[in-house]
């Protein structure tokens, strides 16, 4: 009887806490939605003003977002440095991955190395930032590609530091078969490790898009008078200085919010696989 009880209010906080956490999720989206299907005359100060759903459901807020920001064409600079960065990172990152995770526990240099390497998760950005400016005006690279190699060094720390866990899940015997019957190392990763690590790849790919998808600084610190934005970039728009265009803001967000949510649905069935696995030592 008593486990029951405990059972039943383990149950209750249970509930308790995810209607909590739900309810962080649910309010700022009704917001978001509902702001950007308004007209301005129809914001008040009051908060039954804000709350209140629109008194007609039009979408001129977001052809009036799309005009300002050059949607089609922030979008595609966007979707261009998101994928790339990517498809970069998966390759790249993963190859050290498997070069470190492998050979750091046997050796003191790739232990080195990889310790550096993921260090580098604790330098803010802003620390980097007129640096990088500098440096990337210097060497020809203040344009896309630019913003690009940097997002993949800025999240290598992390990605490297997943694909090294994920690979304790990963036996050994699998490459030695593979080595017995005459394969190479480079074959054996692209042929064995690099196929099974998909559902990292998938956890991978979502958090870099995520990051790269929703920055704003490294593209307006590169990309700044280049004439090329980025979505993140071309919402900077609506704010002045006397105020932000909440309306035509958020009617933004919700155009933006679409591709990222449609990549992460596509990935969502090997994500949580790849957080657990990679978070193993």
């Amino acid at each position: 009887m008593t486990k029951a009880k405990k059972a039943g209010g383990t149950n209750r906080l249970a509930m308790v806490l995810l209607i909590l956490g739900l309810s962080t999720i649910v309010f700022p989206l009704y917001m978001t939605v509902v702001i950007a299907f308004k007209q301005p005359s129809e914001m008040t100060n009051s908060i039954s003003g804000i709350l209140s759903l629109p008194g007609s459901w039009s979408l001129d807020n977001f052809r009036e977002a799309m005009r300002v920001t050059d949607f089609w064409h922030s979008l595609g600079n966007s979707l261009l440095i998101t994928l790339l960065t990517v498809a970069l990172s998966l390759v790249l990152h993963s190859l050290m991955g498997y070069a470190l995770g492998r050979n750091k526990r046997e050796s003191k240099f790739y232990s080195f190395v990889y310790l550096f390497i993921v260090s580098g998760m604790f330098v803010p950005f802003a620390i980097l930032m007129m640096p990088l400016a500098k440096q990337t005006a210097e060497m020809g690279l203040a344009n896309w590609m630019g913003v690009i190699l940097l997002y993949v060094v800025f999240y290598m720390p992390m990605n490297v530091l997943l694909y090294s866990g994920y690979l304790v899940n990963i036996p050994l015997a699998l490459e030695e078969a593979a080595r017995v019957d005459g394969a190479s190392t480079w074959r054996t990763y692209w042929k064995i490790i690099f196929p099974i690590m998909r559902p990292m790849h998938a956890t991978v790919a979502v958090l870099t898009a995520l990051s790269v998808w929703n920055d704003v600084m490294t593209p307006l610190v590169i990309l700044a008078g280049s004439g090329k934005n980025t979505l993140p970039l071309a919402q900077l728009n609506f704010q002045s200085q006397f105020g932000t265009n909440y309306n035509l803001a958020f009617a933004s967000y919700l155009l933006s919010l679409i591709p990222i949510l449609i990549f992460y649905v596509i990935c969502q069935k090997q994500i949580l696989n790849g957080v657990v696995n990679g978070a193993v030592k």
